[in-house]
């Protein structure tokens, strides 16, 4: 199986850290998105098998993409350090897995291989 995933997160230094490390595991990396807008574009051009989401984004939360993803049935992961993140983002977020901020990368790896399986 081709994985691709998209990463949505808008602090700099910890977007391309996940992405090298994802990229490191065979995982093909789409962005990362800093913003809804790009998101949205990246998603147009490409459906991951995953996508990698932070809640805050620099133009708001990442609701949006949450919403694009879910009526695209693409499964995404929540890299926050928002205990009910679900607060912040929208009943959208309610019940999708967490991997935390910071993120552990064998937990991250994880729960990234078990939403692609579900």
């Amino acid at each position: 199986m081709h994985k691709t995933l998209l990463i949505v997160e808008d602090e700099f230094l910890i977007a391309i850290d996940l992405k090298l490390l994802l990229e490191r595991r065979g995982w093909s990396v789409l962005g990362p998105a800093t913003t809804v807008k790009e998101a949205l574009a990246l998603l147009d051009d490409e459906l991951p098998a995953v996508a990698l989401l932070d809640v805050s984004l620099k133009d708001g939360s990442v609701t949006l993409v949450a919403e694009a993803l879910r009526a695209r049935k693409v499964p995404f992961v929540v890299a926050s350090a928002y205990s009910r993140p679900e607060l912040i983002g929208g009943d959208v977020l309610a019940g999708a897995p967490g991997v935390g901020k910071p993120t552990e990368e064998h937990r991250l790896l994880a729960v990234l291989e078990n939403a692609v399986r579900s």
